[in-house]
């Protein structure tokens, strides 16, 4: 028996993540220069990281109290995030990107013999997360291509341990209205553990926020994760954390490696966190962006999927052909066949001449 086959057999049934072609790849594969290649694949901001966060990094590398040589000290960011949120620094607990809290929250709460609801057409992760665990994939069935709390509330079995909930929701872009995510999680049982992912809720239009994280009060098996990589533009430095009961993230800091995260993305959360101005140019941007894709797309004929983050899914006849175009034209988007999605690709909101050269790019490429 070979060392391969010493794994366990859940470990060997996972079908590793595939995340967006990078720039330089494509540069390598057709020989464009990277600068004539416009990425919009992995919903990063297009305009970048905040400049507070950009000088904090910078002054973080010769830090009074040592740069990068020290091992990183995790007190200042969880003490604002705290404080933003009305919590106790107990309840907040870090991760190397929000991917890495949803993988503590499943080796916290899943293992062999247990299993986890999610909606068919949810982020990649959940699959993974709970695979890795040695538990089982419940898929549910999605509506619309979005979340149906009745169906994942059928979908529960008495071996379920998590339910995982994005929202919005990506690939799909789709929202459930606040009022029916309290709802689904007051009808949850509350041995489950509950992720509400919100990844992309800085992109909500503000009638459609809701202070999910002071839900944790009435819901003890709710954990809230947030993401700096999106909206704040850090997503290189991969940084995320989570919010919930502080008996909830004792455990989940107890699987934790010890300096999950590092010391610039520590200095750029923390300052990234009170740059407004630069989260309401992103939004605002975000959302002329996303008028213009929609738009240009209603122009073309293809149907999209309404989307409530910084992305907007759209149909396509042939994707393969759509997409092996668009690269050819240095237009890097993302192919979702292995969310169940064959015949629909997702595009990132850019800056105004990005968008543009996509749309004139994918009319080519019809």
């Amino acid at each position: 028996m070979s060392i391969v086959e010493q794994a366990p057999s859940y470990v060997r049934a996972i079908s590793p993540y595939v995340p967006g072609k990078p720039i330089t790849e494509l540069a390598r594969q057709m020989g464009i220069p990277v600068e004539k290649i416009v990425k919009l694949a992995s919903n990063e901001n297009p305009l970048g990281m905040s400049p507070k966060a950009r000088k904090a990094v910078e002054a973080a590398l010769i830090g009074v109290n040592g740069g990068i040589e020290r091992y990183p000290d995790q007190f200042e960011l969880i003490a604002a995030i705290a404080e933003r949120h009305g919590v106790a620094q107990e309840q907040v607990v870090l991760g190397n990107g929000s991917n890495d809290v949803l993988d503590l929250a499943a080796r916290v709460f899943l293992a062999p013999g247990r299993s986890a609801v999610f909606s068919r057409h949810a982020f990649a992760v959940y699959p993974l997360a709970t695979m890795s665990a040695g538990a089982e994939c419940i898929a549910a069935p999605a509506k619309n291509y979005g979340h149906d709390p009745a169906a994942m509330l059928a979908a529960i079995r008495p071996d379920t341990h998590v339910v995982w909930i994005a929202n919005p929701n990506n690939p799909t872009g789709n929202f459930l209205p606040q009022a029916e995510v309290r709802a689904f999680i007051e009808k949850i049982p509350a041995h489950v553990a509950v992720v509400l992912d919100e990844a992309y809720t800085e992109y909500l239009a503000p009638a459609d926020r809701a202070d999910t994280v002071a839900w944790i009060k009435d819901f003890p098996n709710l954990l809230v994760v947030r993401t700096f990589s999106k909206i704040y533009g850090l997503a290189g430095l991969r940084i995320g954390y989570g919010v919930g009961r502080s008996e909830v993230i004792d455990l989940l800091n107890r699987v934790r490696q010890p300096f999950n995260v590092n010391n610039l993305a520590l200095a750029g959360a923390l300052a990234a966190l009170d740059d407004h101005a630069f989260l309401a140019e992103s939004y605002e941007s975000n959302r002329r962006g996303m008028e213009q894709i929609v738009a240009g797309l209603k122009r073309l004929g293809l149907e999209h999927i309404p989307s409530h983050g910084n992305f907007v899914t759209f149909e396509v006849a042939d994707t393969a052909a759509v997409n092996g175009r668009l690269l050819k034209q240095g237009v890097i988007v993302r192919p979702i066949g292995g969310y169940g999605m064959p015949n629909h690709l997702r595009v990132t909101i850019g800056l105004e001449a990005e968008n543009q050269r996509f749309l004139e790019a994918l009319q080519k490429s019809l």
